[in-house]
């Protein structure tokens, strides 16, 4: 039972609660919700710093941690550029008040003696440290004036904070499933393995293509083209693995684990065509930019289908 359902059931052997249980019941209602916005500010922080890139507003601030030496705020001079990527910086501190509240609330849950209150705090714990490890990071990438290498682990980083706040939310609210049989889990894992491929492939893509956050920023070297067949071909064994994945799914009666593979498949059919219509379009920003939402979807639905193919861990 995950912890939102046990919230209701905090009582003392005599049968009435304290007043600091009511107090800590109370906080731990807010546990589902911030786990939630979690996911969404994580997403949304992929969105918006795929738009600092796109718009050529990686050096909108120079540097870092200040905007410019002596400010933490941007002056008229950086113009609209330095407006964005200053607004993505502050989107930082309002992911680190979510993180920190729902921290807060998973501690309270684990206080009132809510079943999976402990593994509630070490997921919150980790998605609290990520993102200000992550924000470290994007000022490297801003001190290396943008090294493509850099800026592709920036993004991989969002993408593993992501995969945990929905683990959070698969412990709180878990569906009931069987574990899936070894070869079918282990099926499960390679297609895993090459969906990360397939967003760590996306990065080198990016990385090597015209969108470099800043017009005089380096690229890595390698050819665009190349890299993109490249990644392509990476797409099309995550696809095949997806659809093997939902064939043995629906043969061995595992709903859980086929609205997953379902779920996935769907995102990578519609990444599969903005992929291929930015590819023969020259790439134009927006539908860059709409590619970078799909990968950020892509490591939630990833990490969906890894959980739906094994049991739920005890607390």
């Amino acid at each position: 039972m995950g912890v939102t359902e046990n919230v209701e059931t905090v009582e003392t052997s005599t049968g009435r609660r304290p007043e600091g249980a009511v107090a800590l019941r109370g906080m731990a209602r807010w546990l589902w919700p911030l786990a939630l916005a979690n996911l969404v500010g994580n997403i949304a922080i992929v969105v918006t710093g795929g738009a600092v890139r796109l718009t050529s507003s990686g050096l909108g601030c120079p540097t870092w941690p200040q905007c410019t030496d002596g400010s933490y705020v941007p002056h008229g001079e950086l113009g609209w550029h330095g407006a964005i990527e200053f607004g993505n910086r502050t989107l930082t501190f309002v992911l680190v008040a979510i993180a920190i509240s729902c921290w807060l609330a998973a501690r309270s849950a684990l206080k009132a003696g809510v079943a999976g209150g402990r593994r509630s705090v070490r997921l919150a714990t980790v998605i609290a440290l990520g993102i200000p490890a992550q924000a470290l990071l994007g000022g490297v990438t801003v001190l290396t004036d943008l090294n493509p290498w850099v800026v592709a682990g920036h993004l991989l980083l969002s993408m593993a904070i992501i995969a945990v706040c929905v683990l959070l939310l698969d412990h709180l609210r878990p569906a009931a499933r069987a574990a899936a049989p070894a070869a079918l889990w282990r099926l499960t894992l390679a297609t895993f393995a090459a969906g990360w491929l397939v967003l760590y492939l996306g990065t080198v893509v990016t990385g090597s293509g015209p969108h470099s956050g800043d017009l005089e920023s380096r690229r890595t070297g390698l050819d665009p083209q190349v890299m993109s067949h490249v990644h392509a071909w990476a797409v099309y064994l995550l696809v095949a693995l997806s659809v093997a994945v939902l064939v043995l799914a629906l043969r061995r009666g595992l709903p859980v684990l086929v609205r997953a593979a379902v779920v996935l498949l769907g995102v990578e059919v519609l990444q599969g065509v903005i992929g291929f219509w930015q590819y023969f379009t020259d790439l134009p920003e927006l539908l860059v930019g709409v590619h970078m939402l799909g990968a950020a979807l892509t490591s939630a639905a990833l990490t969906w289908l890894l959980l739906a193919a094994r049991r739920r861990p005890r607390d």
